[in-house]
């Protein structure tokens, strides 16, 4: 990649790809005379905004399927838009984690990163369960135990969110289970659609900042060996299998971003408008030349009726305020495209992450990258033997596969080159979940 410094400042431009998911190329043109070039940073430097933000949970549950998780974030401003949640479930076995790529300002991913698994939880434990909680003194927090989470809302605007919780249980508690997959899409819209609501009828600048910003989504939702991947945007979320014979990693995508590469979900756009619109309803890639990502939480400039623009946004904001070409919206959407997966005995780990990660690493070079990372953790773990009698032959093929491992990670050294500040122009967020042995 090619980086030009110029006047403190670096102006991205993001070409789309045409061969395989990750390969994007990031091009940068000058802007404006050169003047002094930023320090480089040493490598030392780097780790230590690297690890900044680094998290590690383990889960000691021999009845767990996940043994552990890492989360990482890197921002690029200040307030980072992007934000991270994983959590425990209260009532029923399970994991659930999500990433959330903010854009138009911090305020739509820190909400729904709160707030979206909290639906998600209530909607998939079983109803007599969930009659149960709701017969007690309950709120949003009653269902799940976050870990690394060490805020909450003000006390105004958290009335709010509870109000809207409440309500949401109380329709889905009547309702039976479907499947887990509609449970979660019902989640996703139910929350976006209290965030319109919200914005209407509490009309101040904390929940109109919420409606008028943005965020994609993507939740991965563990029990037993069923995993879901509920996706809304263009975050990813990739597998890392590993090929019991060679130890080789492979990788498995599951999900699809929703952004103008997608000719399926460009042709879905297209059809829900009248021809006369299909030069303007997409425009440079973009929708109706502005948003990137097709679908999305908030963005309700996207979503809501003219006449509603005209009532509550124009006299806030602005008449600039109105996208180009503003015929017969809704043009966005919130709803997910939920993936199940069952995991087998190869599946180890799952990646989920922002676009800053994906548009400069392919899934495959990721999980190699985690894969040799788990690998190094192992060397320093205590070697555990099967229960039952253990021969010496099987402790020797043991310490032997041990000692190829130490190799493997001698072997796999990487090498940093100084990175420059402007180098870091791309904040992501990167969770990966360890998927205990399945043999």
């Amino acid at each position: 990649m090619l980086t030009i410094l110029i006047r403190n400042s670096v102006v991205c431009v993001r070409r789309p790809h045409r061969s395989n998911v990750g390969d994007a190329a990031r091009q940068f043109r000058i802007t404006a005379p050169q003047e002094s070039q930023l320090p480089n940073l040493s490598p030392y430097d780097v780790n230590l905004i690297l690890r900044e933000n680094e998290y590690i949970q383990t889960f000691s549950e021999d009845d767990s399927i996940v043994r552990s998780y890492e989360s990482n974030q890197l921002g690029s401003n200040s307030p980072c838009e992007d934000c991270r949640t994983e959590a425990t479930f209260l009532h029923k076995s399970g994991f659930i984690c999500g990433v959330f790529d903010g854009h138009g300002g911090p305020a739509c991913s820190q909400v729904i990163s709160k707030r979206l698994l909290r639906y998600v939880a209530a909607g998939v434990i079983d109803r007599k369960t969930l009659k149960e909680v709701i017969a007690k003194d309950y709120n949003s927090q009653s269902f799940l135990k976050c870990h690394n989470d060490k805020a909450d809302f003000v006390t105004e605007i958290n009335n709010i969110y509870e109000n809207s919780f409440t309500e949401y249980v109380q329709a889905i508690s009547s309702e039976s289970i479907e499947d887990i997959a509609n449970e979660i899409n019902n989640a996703f819209m139910s929350l976006d659609d209290d965030l319109s609501k919200e914005a209407l009828k509490h009309t101040n600048m904390r929940t109109m900042a919420v409606a008028m910003s943005g965020a994609v989504a993507c939740v991965a939702h563990v029990d037993h060996l069923n995993l879901h991947v509920a996706s809304t945007g263009d975050c990813g979320a990739v597998l890392g299998i590993q090929c019991p014979e060679t130890g080789q990693w492979q990788s498995k995508k599951l999900n699809h971003e929703h952004n103008a590469e997608n000719l399926k979900e460009v042709q879905r756009i297209l059809q829900q408008h009248p021809k006369e619109e299909h030069d303007t309803a997409i425009r440079n890639e973009r929708l109706l030349g502005q948003l990137a990502p097709l679908r999305a939480l908030g963005d309700f400039r996207y979503k809501w009726s003219n006449e509603i623009m005209n009532k509550y946004v124009v006299p806030a904001f602005g008449e600039h305020s109105v996208p180009p070409h503003y015929y017969t919206p809704p043009y966005l959407t919130a709803q997910p495209e939920v993936q199940h997966h069952i995991l087998g005995p190869n599946d180890k780990f799952l990646v989920i992450a922002s676009d800053g990660l994906w548009d400069f690493l392919t899934p495959s070079q990721v999980i190699s990258l985690v894969g040799d990372h788990l690998n190094s953790k192992k060397v320093l773990e205590p070697m555990k033997l099967q229960s039952g009698d253990v021969s010496l032959l099987e402790v020797s093929k043991m310490l032997a596969e041990r000692n190829i491992i130490v190799a493997e990670c001698v072997c796999s050294e990487i090498e940093l080159e100084p990175m420059t500040n402007s180098a870091m122009d791309s904040q992501n967020v990167e969770l990966t979940i360890e998927i205990d042995d399945l043999n």
